[in-house]
């Protein structure tokens, strides 16, 4: 893109709306010329423009922000700060220079808007594109050697997770520097070294996802889900200020004194984890702490043991190690797919999921967990064939579960309990685990369903309607030149592939609104309603609701609700 577009686009990545006339001035384009100049944005930015009269504003932020805006946050600090539209990588561009310069490189900022060859830990690439990505490198010199230097990652992670929590972000931090919500990333740090003599030139690369890319190798979260109009500037002004704080207080004095700090963010901290060494099972036990180098403390069965990162992986729960008595397994058995997780002091320690004619993961899980397994419990909405056929592949009993005339303090409307679907009941009583307020819950899964639940636990009842895939499939076999592949959603869609995933994604986003505004109605205009989105397609859902709809609304994407539904009645059964 050329020097104009991204003028403009840095004026809209707010997110608020800006006056078409004062864009004209900063910019020094006419009206016509500042529409020219979007009609060569790239498709998914010029989606998210919206125009009333003289206003133009985008439905979300974006992770962009003008050279001088960077530049001066950057002489704030006292860094050298460079914007590069596109580039390899910006931590390469830092490395490059640190290693041609005798001093190093030291105090400097590159920022990019794009990178086409951006990586992670591990040599793992990082993709993204224009404008999901807050992608930056700081380099930062020490008088130390490299070996002084163990706890650095970990510094990081803490100065970037504190700063998000100043924004009123609720990130963790995965051991070693790893950002996460939940199970999901949100931030991922490279730290690469350049030695010289007796000092170290550090290049610390950060990206930080503003929006969930459309392709997703891996579970991931993004700070719009939290906050649709999140301050760019602020989050990296925050940033650039407690890393330029505490860097030099790790020189001086090492990680010891961030300790109780970092282990309080540490999502693991105290809790079942299993390592994997070039991605095969290393060890389990439970986390004790860090070690003043940045190395993690396990409590194992041999004893506490410490590991530095390297190429270890930490993973969440057991898997090995035999289970203790008291056990539970829990499982939701869909149209498509069954789903289960098992349970130990009502904490999800494992959890996996199969196409019904793969049960073999089923009976491979049994091999591990079973035989201290004591009570099977699950919710079926796959027709008694399925039922049967996931009861002849496990040795005990199940438990199914339906729906209830009331559980857990909430009274089900629903006019004849036996059929209501068991999913949605148990998708109500997990939401209870996330939000106390009135709520909207929706499931994106064969099928989607929009359901309602008051304040004073009421459950209302709600809507169903054809899944993603069953929509497609009832337009292709119903109506002649449209069995072709989805497009993706646009305000606007100009082809018929687009239209297809535009009309698909309006008919679930608007039936979300629909229920949130009946259910406002009946509560009163005081009462908060949150929105709470699970399934294949929740990520999708909380990016296309209208950016009006959800400024002042929390939306929370939860994976497996039926799953967490069912531990809450478990719970309290």
């Amino acid at each position: 893109m050329n020097t104009p577009l991204w003028s403009l686009l840095a004026l809209l990545s707010d997110g608020q709306p800006h006056d078409v006339h004062v864009l004209s001035q900063k910019t020094g384009f006419a009206r016509t010329q500042l529409e020219s100049l979007w009609r060569k944005m790239p498709p998914h930015i010029q989606a998210l423009l919206q125009k009333h009269d003289d206003v133009w504003q985008l439905h979300q932020s974006l992770a962009i922000m003008s050279p001088q805006a960077v530049q001066k946050v950057a002489a704030r600090y006292g860094l050298m700060a460079e914007v590069l539209p596109q580039t390899t990588s910006t931590n390469s561009v830092l490395l490059q220079l640190a290693r041609t310069r005798t001093d190093g490189a030291h105090q400097r900022l590159c920022m990019a808007y794009e990178q086409t060859a951006g990586r992670g830990r591990q040599g793992r690439p990082w993709h993204n594109r224009l404008g999901e990505c807050l992608m930056f490198s700081l380099a930062w010199s020490f008088n130390q050697p490299q070996a002084g230097l163990g706890g650095l990652a970990l510094i990081v992670a803490l100065a970037v997770c504190q700063s998000l929590r100043d924004q009123q972000i609720p990130a963790q931090i995965k051991w070693p520097n790893d950002l996460v919500l939940g199970q999901q990333k949100l931030c991922g740090i490279l730290i690469e070294t350049v030695p010289h003599q007796h000092k170290t030139s550090a290049v610390i690369g950060i990206g930080l996802n503003f929006v969930l890319p459309d392709q997703l190798d891996q579970p991931a979260a993004a700070l719009t889900t939290v906050l649709p109009k999140v301050n760019t500037t602020e989050i990296f002004s925050s940033i650039i200020q407690k890393l330029t704080d505490y860097l030099p207080r790790f020189e001086e004095h090492g990680l010891t004194p961030f300790l109780l700090a970092y282990e309080q963010l540490h999502r693991d901290h105290l809790q079942p984890v299993h390592l994997l060494k070039n991605g095969q099972p290393l060890v389990e036990g439970t986390v004790a702490g860090i070690a003043p180098t940045g190395a993690l403390r396990l409590q194992t069965a041999q004893g506490e043991r410490c590991f530095v990162s390297g190429e270890i992986s930490l993973r969440a729960g057991m898997v090995t190690s035999s289970p203790a008595r008291g056990w539970s397994l829990l499982l939701d058995a869909g149209n498509s797919k069954l789903k289960w997780a098992w349970i130990h002091h009502n904490r999800v320690m494992h959890i996996n999921k199969a196409a019904y004619y793969d049960l073999q993961k089923l009976v491979s899980d049994w091999q591990q967990y079973g035989a201290n397994t004591a009570l099977i419990t699950g919710c079926a909405v796959c027709g008694e064939a399925r039922m049967q056929q996931i009861a002849q592949a496990l040795p005990q009993p199940i438990k199914w579960l339906g729906s209830m005339p009331h559980a857990l303090g909430i009274h089900n409307h629903y006019r004849r309990p036996a059929e209501h679907g068991a999913d949605r009941w148990f998708n109500v009583l997990g939401s209870r685990r996330y939000t106390d307020k009135a709520c909207v819950i929706v499931s994106c899964g064969t099928a989607v369903t929009v359901d309602a639940l008051t304040h004073d636990n009421h459950y209302l009842g709600g809507s169903i309607l054809p899944g993603f895939h069953l929509m497609k499939e009832a337009l292709a076999q119903r109506t002649a030149n449209l069995n072709r592949p989805l497009g993706r959603p646009y305000a606007f869609a100009t082809t018929t592939s687009n239209a297809l995933a535009s009309g698909i994604m309006d008919a679930v986003c608007g039936a979300i609104v629909l229920m949130h505004d009946r259910l406002q109605q009946k509560i009163g205009a005081d009462n908060k309603i949150d929105i709470i989105i699970t399934g294949g397609g929740a990520s999708k859902i909380a990016q296309t609701l209208p950016a009006a709809f959800v400024l002042d609304k929390r939306i929370e994407i939860v994976d497996n609700l039926v799953i967490y539904g069912l531990l809450n009645w478990v719970e309290n059964s």
